[in-house]
């Protein structure tokens, strides 16, 4: 991309600025711009949207994004000595970059959110990734400020997000990626796409909201689900036993002798509107 774009490698980028990636941050930064660029159209027509970043560290996403034509991108970055680098794609892409220095989790991104079409595009920190999924999942109104997210995580993660019943993956998370969205994993990176690289695999996933999910209550769906997958061996006569039992089941009109997995979304569901 640096013939593309016309700004230096990432690997000098990093050099010049002595951005060695913090563990504590969970940095993982990725320098092959080939694969920045097929995350980027992983996204979608980006040319109308506004992007959301996490994390872009030295900004290789933040480039491909830009190049492929978003109309801007607001970049979320805690660590202040990426800044400069990321000042320098700023005033190569004037106007069109963004860059808020904090921490992820305290933005308020539904309140920034401009009018038009918005996509969230991350290589998210290892750290704190599956809270910011929750966080973009559990909006103030349905359907979301977001168009899409295409997401980068530890790849058990991302077979977490996509599962469904009788997956061995399958849990709170998959029940609530299910409910709200359509999810699918779009490809694997090996631990040597990145600097330094991670002792597992990652995975690229693409979540698209449900216009209308099925009608339920977000407390009452983590109380069931949180209940049922707490004791996830167990049938869910006995694992759903502090909140109804073997009685809410027979009202659900669901066996109490399966258990957690075996459920799907629909059925948690009908479960989370009994209590």
């Amino acid at each position: 991309m640096a013939a593309l774009d016309g700004l230096p490698p990432l690997r000098d980028v990093i050099q010049r600025h002595g951005l060695d990636a913090k563990k504590a941050l969970g940095q993982n930064f990725l320098l092959d711009l080939n694969i920045t660029q097929k995350v980027a159209r992983t996204a979608g027509d980006l040319t109308n949207a506004t992007v959301f970043e996490v994390g872009p560290g030295p900004g290789g996403l933040t480039r491909a994004l830009l190049a492929l034509g978003a109309k801007k991108v607001i970049a979320v970055e805690r660590d202040s000595r990426c800044l400069p680098a990321l000042a320098e794609v700023a005033d190569h892409y004037p106007g069109r970059l963004e860059v808020i220095e904090g921490d992820a989790l305290k933005v308020d991104f539904e309140a920034i959110a401009p009018e038009g079409p918005i996509k969230i595009v991350a290589n998210l920190p290892y750290n704190v990734g599956t809270q910011l999924l929750v966080n973009w999942l559990t909006p103030r109104q349905w359907p979301p400020f977001w168009q899409s997210m295409t997401l980068m995580f530890q790849k058990e993660v991302g077979e977490r997000i996509v599962a469904q019943a009788d997956d061995d993956h399958y849990g709170r998370l998959g029940v609530l990626c299910g409910w709200l969205t359509q999810a699918h994993m779009a490809f694997d990176l090996s631990p040597q796409a990145f600097t330094p690289p991670p002792k597992v695999t990652s995975t690229v996933v693409h979540l698209t909201p449900r216009p209308e999910p099925l009608p339920c209550d977000l407390a009452k769906l983590e109380k069931v689900t949180q209940t049922a997958f707490g004791q996830r061996r167990k049938m869910l006569r006995a694992s759903l036993k502090p909140i109804g039992g073997e009685a809410l089941l027979n009202r659900a009109d669901i066996d109490p002798a399966r258990r957690a997995e075996t459920l799907s979304v629909e059925e948690f569901c009908r479960i989370a509107n009994l209590i």
